[in-house]
């Protein structure tokens, strides 16, 4: 958690990650990503048949880290995501490795942003760079120690009005983009969105507005930076919006991430997490799983952190989620 790690500068962190790895006995191989930005795969002998996975980039702006003894928490950025899991997930791999388990850890970057990193992997196995011997994946995020049976996904999406600039002093003479941006989204609530009986409804989150050229001019453009927590098919949601738009906006799609249904194993809370994560950029990994100490309530906050009772009892958590998801599969 010292060294910075914001989505696309993982250089640094991948070199510490690497060199800690070697030092612990693992083999391992870098997945090229993009300039200075790998992957990393540490396995045994033979490639992992149980994988332990989480992320190593992290969200803006770095925050140092602190121990704080008093109220028993590890506090700043990448306490609980995801850099405490991937230390979590280090130690329980190494239990199992004792155990003789097939295990291996997949450490990637980029989650936070593109999933630039887990695409990478997983084309790494389907190119036949890896071997494909990986049939049961755990993925780690907070999910406050509970086991996950599904995630929502996500699409980002960008809105768009068209105006006639005009001086402000005549609006007669112009027509309006931010107004008419404005009066579509406070039609957003009315909207009926697509629901699911185990991940909940579909959400929709306006992120960032822009749009005009002075105070003094009718505003020709404006447009509105959207995402959308998706229990459907993204196909599902935008036909609703095309529809509500009809010609009054310009609806472009973007980045988007399906939502998955995850396994479940016995004697483990679960939940449903409303955030995307690399799951579905993971299939050639196996069969995936969901857990994670920590809150997802905190992550991305100035107040980032996690409770080191829950961080350390994490790592037998792993260690036997492990021992029954990969029984459950040879079984």
């Amino acid at each position: 958690m010292q060294i910075d790690s914001t989505s696309g500068s993982e250089t640094e962190i991948v070199e510490f990650t690497h060199d800690l790895l070697a030092a612990r006995g693992w083999q391992l191989r870098r997945i090229p990503v993009s300039p200075g930005r790998d992957d990393l795969l540490a396995f045994p002998d033979s490639g992992p048949v149980l994988t332990l996975s989480t992320h190593l980039d992290t969200v803006p702006p770095f925050i140092p880290p602190r121990l704080n003894e008093a109220e028993g928490r590890l506090e700043g950025r990448g306490a609980c995501d995801a850099k405490g899991i991937a230390a979590a997930m280090i130690v329980a791999a190494e239990k199992l490795r004792d155990e003789d388990m097939p295990v291996g850890l997949l450490l990637v970057v980029g989650e936070e942003t593109t999933h630039d990193g887990a695409h990478a992997a997983n084309h790494a196995v389907k190119s036949g760079a890896l071997p494909a011997t990986s049939r049961v994946l755990i993925n780690g995020e907070p999910t406050q120690s509970q086991l996950a049976r599904g995630t929502k996904g996500a699409l980002r999406f960008t809105l768009r009005t068209s105006g006639h600039a005009a001086h402000s002093a005549y609006p007669e003479l112009g027509v309006s983009a931010t107004m008419a941006l404005v009066k579509l989204l406070a039609e957003l609530d009315e909207l009926v969105l697509p629901a699911h009986e185990v991940l909940g409804a579909t959400t929709i989150n306006i992120g960032h507005l822009s749009g005009g050229v002075a105070d003094n001019v009718i505003a020709p453009w404006a447009e509105a930076r959207c995402m959308a927590r998706l229990v459907t098919p993204a196909s599902d949601l935008l036909e609703i919006l095309r529809d509500w738009l009809g010609d009054r906006a310009e609806l472009t799609p973007g980045i988007t991430v399906p939502p998955t249904l995850l396994g479940t194993v016995d004697g483990f809370a679960t939940g449903v997490m409303a955030y995307a994560t690399d799951i579905p950029a993971l299939g050639a990994w196996g069969r995936p799983f969901l857990y994670g100490p920590g809150a997802i309530h905190v992550a991305h906050t100035d107040d980032e952190a996690v409770d080191l009772a829950e961080l350390r009892e994490s790592v037998d958590a792993y260690a036997q989620l492990a021992r029954q998801a990969l029984a459950t599969w040879n079984g």
